[in-house]
């Protein structure tokens, strides 16, 4: 922050400069009209409009123009947005979208009379578009949700000298003038306004909006803490890791909001078919209304029969099916904690067949775990062998070195600990010290020839075959006195497979995706994992580009591959597959840009959850565009044989329109994720 008593004020914005003219007022005055209130009162004008003049036809059935008919007040709520959207479209996109057929047939149901039907027409199209917007709401609803987490300001810990003479301690400060390193304290019951690392106190934080977890977390002294969760019991210091800006929240909004932008396939198949339907509609519908009034010498049965046509072929259902589904779907994955950058991307995921794994930080937990502990000595058992080794071990930085302090300290009983002397590192070789008087070596063989000690042929074996099956060894050789130093034990070290992993596999394997392991390690290691997890297919040793091309040789098969990763070397493969999955919170900020979905707390058991949502995500597009095709298929027929009128040709196709709405709506609400894991 710099000068803790010159903190540089930032300026927040200003307001953007109020656009005016008539584009700009008419703008404003549809804005209120497509409103609920709004909405409500043209219904209610309609129905009035219905009991007042029998839908708008006499007795004679031809229709007239009452200048009091309250559906022109129907029409002018609702028909005034969607004329204007017309005319957008029509003369400055010179595009011809659905707003161009409908308006038309607003215009040409106005013409002939059917006041009723235009306001009917007006009002079901402003219904479904309310209906529309109301589902993507409930879909944004996670957005709003984590834009609204962050606290704008933090409690920061003065540190000028001057300041701290006159008594002050904290002071509240905008988070965005926060820099790393900067310290903040965080009380209970508010949200951590930073990512960071906790330097001070204890706590439990609730981190279920980042991860999905349902349980709190315990966080000490070193634990990493996000922005927008919850600190629930201790007061905690902080100091910050990450600017506002690039915070995880911060970063997670950043995705979520690119979904909104990208379309589907199917949606750009829709689009296409409404770019078509509307000139299409408005031949049939001239053509009929000739061919009407020349068979029956009628003008106005010609141009009733060819309104209708306009009426019921308007392409809104069609429209509507797959943007709601859509929303409806990545809403869903958001609530879970999966973010899914575009619909091209949900569609894809729908098609996977294969689905390919990095393994370091993504099936394990890219952390060194003692997994076994071996004595080679009847003297020494395996607990006296871990002891010795972490006593020395205490001593080095060495990832080796911390797992083996670790794995002592959970199985240990607390007590004095050992005097040490005399310690010696080198680098890739091993450690040396004296522990209570006893000489302690650990390390390579060569380390140990070294200093004199000879490795045992149960030793050779034991860790020979420990390598074997992808592990880190390391030796632990023992003197004491006047006796030479001899092997006692071996330990193996391992990247140890996350505890959901094995199950996601199994659960993978049964939706008829197929499992295969992409990973730069060694080929026993690598094997070694993956018959832990349950998959058969493993490529090892491979270089980034060797990723993707591993991928692009699947997918030349004939198979639609997803790729799961979480490292800067996984970017290319995530790019290269069909559908790239990036580990969003241990991964790289690169392997999270390069995927089409992030998961954001890591949890691989959202995989089955998302290939089902994304499954039947496009079973409900393709239904609802069946829906739309049919509804208008059925109105059209019925529309050129004079079976329906505007009035009637309204309610049927809109109805279709409502339909699909509703349709997309219960995706939202289906929470394809609950199923989970058997264990």
């Amino acid at each position: 922050m710099g000068s803790c008593c010159s903190l540089a004020e930032k300026q927040v914005g200003t307001d953007p400069v109020e656009r005016k003219g008539f584009g700009a007022w008419l703008e404003r005055i549809c804005g209120r009209l497509e409103t609920w209130p709004f909405l409500v009162a043209g219904g209610l004008c309609l129905l009035a409009s219905f009991l007042l003049t029998r839908h708008g036809c006499h007795a004679d059935g031809v229709a007239h123009v009452d200048w009091w008919n309250p559906a022109f007040i129907t029409v002018a709520i609702c028909g005034i947005p969607i004329m204007r959207e017309a005319a957008v479209a029509l003369f400055i996109r010179r595009r011809i979208k659905a707003p161009v057929l409908i308006a038309c047939a607003m215009l040409a149901c106005l013409a002939i009379g059917q006041i009723f039907a235009a306001g009917e027409v007006a009002f079901i199209m402003a219904l479904g578009e309310t209906l529309e917007a109301y589902t993507l709401k409930r879909a944004r609803k996670g957005i709003t949700k984590l834009v609204s987490l962050v606290p704008p300001q933090a409690r920061y810990i003065v540190t000028c000298p001057k300041c701290l003479a006159k008594g002050e301690t904290f002071r509240m400060v905008d988070i965005a003038t926060l820099e790393i390193g900067d310290g903040v304290r965080v009380l209970p019951g508010e949200t951590i306004p930073v990512d960071g690392v906790v330097t001070e106190g204890v706590t439990t934080v609730d981190q279920s909006v980042m991860t999905g977890e349902s349980l709190p977390v315990d966080k000490g002294i070193g634990d990493e803490v996000y922005s927008g969760t919850i600190n629930r019991y201790g007061a905690v210091s902080i100091r910050v890791t990450k600017r506002d800006s690039d915070s995880s929240l911060q970063k997670l909004i950043r995705l979520v909001k690119e979904a909104e932008g990208k379309k589907a396939p199917i949606q750009r198949i829709a689009d296409r078919w409404a770019g078509i339907l509307v000139p299409l509609s408005l031949t049939v519908a001239v053509v009929t209304a000739i061919g009407v009034w020349l068979w029956s010498g009628d003008v106005m049965t010609g141009l009733i029969r060819g309104v209708t046509i306009m009426v019921v072929f308007c392409p809104c259902a069609l429209a509507l099916a797959t943007p709601t589904a859509i929303m409806a779907a990545i809403g869903q994955a958001t609530r879970h904690g999966v973010i899914i950058k575009s619909g091209e991307a949900l569609e894809r995921m729908g098609n996977v067949s294969v689905a390919c794994f990095d393994k370091t930080g993504t099936l394990t937990t890219g952390q060194l775990a003692v997994v076994a502990v071996e004595s080679v000595s009847p003297a020494w058992d395996r607990q006296a062998v871990l002891a010795a080794a972490a006593a020395v071990e205490e001593s080095s930085e060495h990832p080796l070195a911390k797992a083996i302090v670790a794995a002592h300290g959970q199985t240990a009983p607390s007590g004095p600990k050992p005097t040490v002397t005399d310690f010696v590192m080198t680098p890739g070789r091993g450690v040396r010290a004296s522990v209570d008087g006893k000489t302690v070596i650990c390390g390579t063989e060569t380390w140990l020839q070294t200093h004199g000690v000879t490795e045992t042929d149960t030793a050779a074996t034991t860790a020979q075959a420990l390598r074997e099956q992808g592990k880190a060894v390391v030796l632990v050789a023992v003197a004491g006195g006047k006796e030479p130093a001899k092997t006692v034990g071996v330990i193996a070290l391992a990247d140890t497979p996350r505890s959901e992993a094995k199950a996601v596999v199994a659960e993978l394997l049964e939706a008829a995706v197929a499992p295969c392991l992409l990973t730069g390690d060694h080929e026993a290691t690598a094997k070694a994992v993956a018959g832990e997890l349950g998959i058969d297919e493993v490529r090892a040793g491979l270089l980034p580009a060797q990723k993707a091309e591993a991928i692009e040789a699947l997918q030349s098969s004939g198979a639609s591959v997803c790729m799961v990763g979480d490292g800067v070397n996984d970017a290319v493969a995530l790019k290269t597959a069909a559908v790239g999955i990036a580990m969003g919170g241990a991964g790289s900020d690169i392997a999270v840009e390069a995927a089409d979905i992030a998961l954001v707390g890591d949890d691989l058991t959202k995989l089955a959850g998302l290939k089902r949502l994304a499954v039947a995500c496009v079973k409900r597009i393709k239904l609802n565009i069946t829906i739309s095709m049919c509804v208008n298929a059925v109105a059209i027929t019925l529309s050129i044989l004079g079976v329906l009128t505007p009035v009637s040709g309204a309610l049927v196709h809109n109805a279709g329109s409502v339909l699909v709405v509703l349709n997309a709506a219960l995706l939202y609400d289906r929470d394809l994720f609950k199923r989970g894991l058997r264990s």
